[in-house]
């Protein structure tokens, strides 16, 4: 009786097989009693379910006892003794005595200090951060698992000549002396066996309990290739077995023997594997038997398409019997598309309109298949649209669920000390309550946002926002109170973790990493906490918060077991916490679509559904390139006994094979990601040389019929319905409205672009600081003003100045004051900014001292201020202004001197009117509007360019006629007050492009960037 069985990728597999099982046990004098008699071993676990599933589709919903679904690697133990009790051959020692696995995240946390603790070699070496050392243990447990997997042993490591190999490989060897010296010693001290090596031995010592005692019931191995040496045994036993078969998923039946056996030296093939097992199982292609057909029968046109794919994923050297390829039908490519879209999003797009598309047809089902990660993220977000949660089989990473993320602001916040974007995104984020009510903690933080972490940043830590709230005068009042009350909110929370963490503290260097971690959670804790809820009910809550809890428990355990987590610095502790959660998936239970999906290529072994699509075909992501391997060279892994890397495209062809076979398949790639061109899959290109050959190009092109659809309704979803020009904003508000005052600074904005005017002064808009900015062009304007006012009132014109060198004292003592030691403590402000003030410094003094003996400068005013009023159509208009410095000379006229830290304006711009500033103070000084400073001509306008550059300041005075342009400017300003006290003026935005502000905060308010174009020119002004 044979008892290797296969089922053809033209059927679903699991149906296959249930509907097989139901017949048998249906023909058993027990009837469907006899199912529950049976065990079905599986790949998976998510075998296991869809297998299930397919028992409740074949039997029309009916009750039935299962079989018992079983995962190849679970063997039940407690089974396993018992046979082994009564029989003396398995009843071995080291199976009843076999230790416990290790686990693996204490296993992590041991290899990482052997890496640690392991002594230099070569004199070269140093020693690996802790978060390094923890990807050093996952490489290095990696090497293990397959070493252990493959029945080899690490002795074999002394056995690659080292000679044979570049000098870096001896070090290498020498390194691996940690797994075959080390490693065994430290788990017979704790007890412990790895994984791999426990699950190997259970496997065989199952293979062994049933070879000398058959089982009474019936047993199934279904969907295993064997690729792992333990399983392929256990495969050859249960086809031993009286009542045992085992099911291969999709062997290829058209392939000759000639080309069968070059199989077996192609480990890119996707039969490779299953001819490997077919030879260990000491059989031929021949004897192994199709499964029974049932309902779940050949697709129309699954032969064909078996055919094709076949053909196009031959064995690269037999490849030359592509020449007569001819003979495959048309249906091969019957129900058959292939997308390419022009990038990545649009590839996600289309392929979730296609799924979307499924869904409208009741009790269809949809999956796309892909290892490319970032792509199933995109489609999943992409279903979003209409509301359709995917059900994603990878799950997401811990460390992007919200409860991970919140731990890693948590953490990020304390270590950089309060720092307003670490602070932001904490205080921010879902889970931050700080005792407060979601509301009342929303709204102070927006407060404590804009009084002091939005612009220059503030000092580290709760005394930084403290002494930052001081100076921004909000210290005072109810809202004062409640901001300081929130920071010493936040200082309760995550100060232990701040002195924690902080290198510069009071915390030692290192501290044990069970302390660091049960710091964290209750700083995680106290910033979780609400006014109703405890912070712990909260944060550990739903999928991604238990899955934080069980990693930081495991964490816990492990330092605290055997200290396998040494002591860390504090430093090190957030890259170390974001390590420890790289690879921990989390799935959610509820909430997915029942009828879409997403699957990784291992996942969707075995699995089923009316529309799959393939997507990411492009070479490197599927297939993979093969991964170098860390340890070990090609020669040394081949003359190890360890697999062939490129055995995994043999693999991953295997599973592109058999989704190839669905009823409906759609193949999808990019032709460029980031911005770079792509090469398709090697399986496109085979593909496409074989419908060539076959004369079906034009059956099976990119984006034709269906796909070209898809596409086309991609583009459409994110194209503009209509392209129109906006106009420029042109607001006309009511006269009442109107600002009755301004600045002789905003009169130039005024004129310039009116909008804005609007915008900060009728709307009262405000442009907000950046976050955690660096101390800008405006703030280094302002502490120069400063600086430059503090010297002229201490040493004022009608005194005499003391010696150069007191007075060059005397100038810098006043930068000092003006930048503050919280500017003068920032790195860029001390390295950059402080010389090119002390250029300046002497350069002013310089100037000043010239004018002084030689102009004949009377008096000086710094920071003057002064107001004019204009009588308008509306009503009165004020003028004010503060001139940085109007100096009185021994004639009795006045010049008026504006500081640039910048570039000055032109002549040119004065006579146009575009630069009023200088010439309406004039204007105003003529008028007697600035007190104690009497009517008088003014003689001089002159700009002072301080740059601190070479050279460090320049003196510019433009070539005007004081007395015409300073008249011509308030006449023009009447007329302009006039013009926009009509309430048909509008406040245009730009009205003239040439001439618009160098800087403007309400450009992206007036969306500008959507109608300005070349050809915008003239216009109100």
């Amino acid at each position: 009786m044979r008892t290797v069985f296969t089922i053809s990728p033209t059927r679903p597999f699991v149906d296959a097989l249930a509907e097989g099982l139901l017949a048998e046990a249906c023909a058993h004098p027990t009837g469907l009693e006899r199912l529950a008699d049976y065990l079905v071993l599986l790949p998976t676990r998510r075998a296991c379910t869809a297998l299930g599933e397919a028992f409740l589709r074949a039997s029309g919903g009916q009750a039935l006892l299962l079989p018992r679904l079983q995962p190849i690697g679970d063997i039940d133990e407690e089974d396993l003794m018992l046979a082994a009790a009564g029989n003396a051959a398995a009843a071995r020692a080291d199976l009843l005595d076999l230790p416990p696995a290790i686990d693996p995240l204490r296993r992590r946390f041991l290899l990482a200090r052997l890496i640690r603790n392991m002594p230099d070699i070569g004199g070269t070496r140093e020693t690996p951060s802790p978060d390094r050392a923890l990807m050093l243990a996952d490489e290095l447990g990696r090497l293990l698992d397959q070493v252990q997997t493959e029945g080899l042993s690490l002795e074999a490591v002394e056995k690659l000549v080292p000679e044979l190999y570049a000098d870096h490989w001896r070090v290498t060897v020498e390194f691996l002396d940690i797994l075959k010296t080390h490693w065994p010693i430290l788990l017979d001290a704790i007890g412990a066996i790895d994984p791999a090596a426990r699950r190997d031995r259970l496997i065989r010592a199952q293979a062994e309990a049933w070879m000398e005692t058959p089982p009474d019931f019936p047993v199934v191995a279904a969907g295993s290739t064997g690729s792992i040496p333990a399983t392929a045994d256990l495969l050859a036993t249960v086809a031993g077995l009286p009542a045992g078969r085992v099911v291969l998923p999709g062997l290829d039946r058209y392939l000759s023997e000639e080309d069968w056996h070059a199989v077996l030296e192609a480990p890119t093939h996707p039969q490779h594997g299953l001819a490997r097992l077919i030879a260990r199982l000491g059989l031929d292609r021949a004897t192994v038997a199709d499964w029974p057909e049932t309902e779940a029968g050949t697709e129309p046109g699954g032969h064909a398409r078996a055919r094709l794919v076949a053909e196009a994923l031959r064995p690269a050297e037999t490849t030359g019997a592509w020449m007569t390829a001819g003979d495959i039908p048309a249906e091969a490519v019957t129900g058959v598309d292939w997308l390419e879209a022009p990038n990545a999003a649009a590839e996600a797009g289309a392929i979730a309109l296609a799924l979307r598309e499924t869904l409208e047809t009741d009790g269809r089902t949809a999956a796309l298949v892909t290892p490319d990660r970032t792509l199933a993220r995109r489609v999943a977000a992409a279903m979003e649209r209409w509301g359709i949660a995917v059900d994603d089989s990878a799950g997401r990473p811990l460390s992007n669920t919200p409860a991970g993320i919140f731990l890693r602001l948590v953490g990020e916040a304390a270590l950089t000390g309060l720092a307003p974007v670490a602070l932001l995104a904490l205080l921010k984020h879902p889970l931050a309550g700080l005792g407060l009510a979601p509301a009342a903690l929303r709204r102070d933080i927006r407060r404590l946002e804009i009084a002091v972490l939005r612009g220059p940043k503030p000092g580290p830590g709760a005394a930084g926002l403290h002494a930052a709230l001081d100076a921004a005068d909000v210290a005072a009042g109810a809202e004062g109170d409640r901001l300081t009350a929130l920071v010493e909110r936040i200082e309760a929370a995550l100060g232990p973790l701040m002195a924690a963490l902080s290198p510069g503290g009071e915390a030692p260097p290192t501290m044990q990493a069970a302390s660091l971690i049960e710091t964290h959670i209750a700083a995680a804790e106290a910033v979780a906490a609400t006014e109703t809820e405890e912070g712990a009910a909260r944060l550990w809550r739903g999928e991604d918060g238990e899955a934080l809890g069980e990693l930081l428990a495991g964490a816990l355990d492990a330092a605290g077991a055997d200290h396998a987590l040494e002591a860390i610095a504090g430093g090190d502790y957030p890259a170390v916490l974001e390590a420890l959660m790289i690879g921990v998936n989390v799935r959610p239970r509820h909430g997915r679509h029942p009828r879409v999906f997403i699957w990784g290529p291992l996942e969707a072994r075995l699995q089923h559904a009316d529309l799959i699509v393939l997507g990411g075909l492009n070479e490197g992501t599927w297939p993979m390139e093969p991964e170098a391997d860390p340890w070990m060279s090609r020669p040394m892994r081949r003359d190890f006994g360890l697999p062939a890397q490129e055995r995994r495209i043999g693999l991953a062809a295997h599973d592109f094979a058999q989704a190839f076979a669905a009823p409906r398949l759609l193949l999808t790639r990019a032709s460029k990601i980031d911005g770079q061109p792509t090469v398709p899959s090697r399986w496109l290109e085979r593909l496409a040389v074989v419908l060539a050959r076959a004369g079906l190009s034009d059956r099976l092109a990119p984006n034709r019929g269906w796909a070209g659809r898809l596409v086309d309704w991609e583009r459409a979803l994110h194209a503009e319905s209509t392209r129109r020009f906006l106009e420029p904003p042109a607001p006309r508000p009511p006269v009442a409205a109107r600002p009755r005052a301004l600045s002789v600074t905003r009169v130039e904005t005024w004129l310039r672009d009116p909008y804005s005017i609007f915008a900060e002064r009728i709307l009262g808009l405000r442009r907000l600081d950046d976050i955690d900015a660096d101390f800008g062009a405006a703030e280094r304007g302002s502490f120069i003003h400063r600086a430059l006012e503090l010297f002229v009132e201490r040493a004022p014109p009608d005194r005499p100045l003391p010696s150069e060198e007191e007075a060059l004292s005397l100038l810098l003592r006043c930068g000092e004051e003006a930048f503050g030691p919280h500017a003068l403590d920032r790195p860029e402000v001390h390295a950059f900014w402080w010389p090119r003030y002390e250029r300046i410094a002497r350069w002013f003094l310089a100037r000043e001292i010239e004018r002084r003996e030689t102009q004949g400068l009377v008096a000086s005013a710094t920071e003057i201020k002064g107001r004019h009023v204009i009588d308008g159509p509306a009503g009165p208009f004020t003028l004010s202004a503060t001139a940085d410095r109007i100096d009185l000379l021994h004639g009795g006229g006045y010049a008026i001197i504006d500081y640039k830290t910048g570039t000055p304006p032109s002549a040119r711009d004065l006579k146009a009117g575009y630069a009023p500033q200088l010439p309406l103070e004039a204007a105003m000084a003529m008028e007697g509007a600035f007190p104690d400073l009497p009517p008088a001509a003014v003689v001089e306008l002159a700009y002072w360019r301080l740059s601190g550059g070479d050279p460090p300041g320049e003196v510019k005075t433009p070539n005007v006629d004081i007395g015409q342009i300073a008249p011509e400017a308030l006449d023009g300003l009447h007329r302009l007050v006039a013009r926009f006290d009509d309430p048909a003026r509008a406040y245009t935005a730009l009205p003239r492009p040439a001439r618009a502000p160098r800087f403007n905060d309400y450009a992206h308010l007036a969306r500008v960037a959507e109608w300005a174009r070349a050809d915008l020119g003239g216009g109100e002004g």
